[in-house]
């Protein structure tokens, strides 16, 4: 904050909140976030060097939550209803700390827009800055506990993943083993977010009435949570034995994959992963139907350290030529594209250490052969 010369952050996003907070989410709007004319309206305010006047800001019903889950923060006012009276409330606070002039850092993708208008009404001399680099920078070397719960999430998707498969049978739909692996997902604990599944030549990765069949590949990608903390990963199955062109296609993703992992280590630049994967697959017979992308992982898909400026997910590579950090958390994905055997994907999460990495869910890479 004080490098950017920012004088008070006002967190908005569910995800920084909870951060912010040490893990606390209301229990009342953990699902639906809509009440009568608005919805659930939750602020953490922290000004730069003084935690002692760091505010939250929530719903009446989250005081007898908060009996049993006492937050840190100095002031808990849980008084708002909608997200107008979430922007008064803050203001009314911020000027009480005589910050009415101040740099204020919002998390301007995640602010309901009456909330805005209501904070630039009251606080017409501060300066407006976008606070969701500060936080998500802030996010980016995991604490022990969140590594953890990073490592359970991805080992419980591999788990449901190949669960799932154990009851598939020819004919199955993509919609149904969708469904399979959500329910697989939650008995273990995590929150689905989704599944992406592609059979054979058709690359259309929604859910939907398309069968599995014979010798066809099946591409799997999911995503759940544990507590906020998400796992994302991808593996490959098949109906029979897997042809040659299959086996070739997998393990020609599975060598760039690896090479993604030879530079990671603390000190290692973002640049560097990039530099073997693309050297990798300049080296496969299928390279051309090849594409790689490494991004961070935690709270959020897709958040620091970002390191490409080309992903499908659009944004600067704001840290592509600075050092990897123990404790950092990355997703490394390959994805190749063949007119036969369809879509073949591997995505694996891997989380920085001082000497090198350390892998999540990390195995089941192979075909895995359904009868």
């Amino acid at each position: 904050m004080q490098a950017d010369g920012v004088d008070l952050i006002l967190a908005t996003s569910q995800h920084n909140v909870s951060y912010l907070l040490g893990g606390y989410r209301s229990h009342f709007f953990s699902e639906a976030t809509a009440i009568g004319l608005s919805r659930h309206a939750a602020a953490v305010g922290y000004p730069c060097g003084r935690s002692e006047h760091a505010f939250y800001i929530g719903s009446p019903v989250e005081a007898s939550q908060q009996q049993l889950e006492p937050l840190w923060v100095g002031d808990a006012i849980n008084s708002v209803w909608t997200t107008y009276r979430l922007g008064v409330a803050a203001a009314d606070l911020i000027r009480g700390l005589r910050l009415d002039e101040a740099t204020i850092g919002l998390e301007l993708p995640f602010l309901a827009a009456d909330s805005y208008l209501a904070l630039t009404e009251a606080l017409p001399r501060a300066k407006i800055v976008d606070a969701v680099p500060i936080l998500e920078y802030l996010r980016a070397v995991k604490l022990p506990h969140e590594l953890v719960l990073m490592s359970e999430a991805s080992d419980a998707i591999v788990d449901a993943m190949l669960a799932t498969l154990q009851k598939a049978r020819p004919g199955i739909t993509t919609r149904e083993l969708a469904a399979h692996l959500a329910a697989e997902e939650m008995q273990r604990g995590l929150r689905f977010d989704y599944c992406l599944a592609a059979v054979g030549p058709d690359v259309n990765r929604t859910p939907s009435e398309v069968r599995w069949g014979k010798g066809q590949a099946l591409s799997l990608d999911s995503g759940g949570s544990k507590s906020g903390y998400i796992g994302d990963l991808a593996r490959m199955a098949v109906i029979g034995r897997p042809s040659r062109r299959q086996e070739d296609l997998l393990k020609e993703v599975e060598s760039i994959q690896a090479a993604a992992r030879k530079p990671i280590r603390a000190g290692a630049l973002g640049t560097e992963i990039y530099s073997s994967a693309v050297a990798a697959r300049a080296s496969c017979h299928y390279g051309s139907s090849m594409e790689f992308v490494a991004h961070g992982m935690g709270l959020v898909s897709h958040e620091a350290p970002r390191l490409t400026s080309s992903g499908p997910v659009p944004y600067p590579a704001d840290h592509a030529e600075l050092p990897l950090e123990s404790g950092m958390v990355l997703s490394i994905e390959t994805t190749a594209i063949d007119a036969e055997v369809g879509l073949v994907k591997l995505e694996d999460t891997v989380a920085v250490t001082d000497s090198g990495w350390v892998g999540y869910g990390d195995r089941a890479h192979g075909w895995q052969i359904v009868s």
